[in-house]
């Protein structure tokens, strides 16, 4: 296994650099770290913020200095990178196409198959969160069916409808809050990532899998509410 790169990242913060590509190899090396350096509870470490390729580590400088914590995570990150005994699975449900989706039929296009096609295609993928990040709750995923893989938009729409569920390149998202993006819209959720009142607070965290299954548009108000309520919506299973 080739050494991570530690980088300063600020006078409080350091970055551990696994790669330069959304790879799950290097993302299972990054939450692997994360793991193990949560549970030796290293000191003077303050907060973690894993991402697909590398974990920033925040310190406090009067507890710990630069280069001992250097040398203590690149010793933990030489550990072989252990399975997960178990990993939660998120059975996602969707709405597909219409004004939920305003960009389905534009994918379907490009790629020169059905919407039909698009939505087997993306409720058929295996997805892992690599990591969560730009709004609260915004997860990253990674396994999208590559043929159905679309480069983002050439002009970003300013905002986009909180629960949103896209694809931009390589990548799928679950989309918490409304907010600006370049991707492109095939659904939406009810489920609610973030809930500042829920405890949990964030429902999805690096790690889990996640899978999404199609639902009528008649079904998506009564969910909404539900999960605005604090109800998850989203079925978990352990695998």
């Amino acid at each position: 296994m080739t050494p991570p790169r530690i980088l300063p990242s600020g006078d409080t913060a350091l970055v551990v650099e696994f790669g330069r590509r959304i790879d799950p190899v290097v993302n299972r090396q990054v939450l692997a770290l994360d793991r193990e350096v949560a549970r030796e509870a290293v000191t003077g470490v303050t907060e973690t913020v894993p991402t697909y390729r590398s974990l920033l580590v925040h310190y406090d400088p009067l507890r710990i200095d630069f280069a001992t914590l250097s040398e203590k995570l690149l010793t933990l990150a030489q550990r072989p990178v252990p399975a997960q005994a178990v990993i939660r699975r998120w059975r996602v449900p969707v709405v597909y196409g219409g004004e939920h989706g305003i960009d389905l039929d534009d994918v379907a296009r490009a790629h020169n198959i059905s919407t039909s096609e698009v939505i087997a295609k993306h409720t058929g993928g295996d997805y892992r969160v690599a990591m969560i990040g730009f709004t609260p709750g915004f997860a990253y995923l990674g396994g999208l069916d590559p043929t159905i893989a679309t480069p983002r938009r050439e002009t970003p729409r300013t905002e986009t409808p909180p629960g949103t569920i896209s694809i931009g390149g390589v990548q799928a998202c679950v989309q918490c809050l409304a907010a600006p993006s370049g991707w492109h819209l095939l659904g939406r959720t009810p489920v609610r990532t973030f809930h500042p009142h829920r405890d949990p607070v964030f429902l999805m965290e690096p790690g889990d899998a996640v899978t999404f299954h199609a639902i009528k548009a008649n079904e998506f108000a009564s969910l909404d509410r539900a999960a605005e309520q604090g109800e998850a919506v989203a079925e978990l299973i352990a695998s």
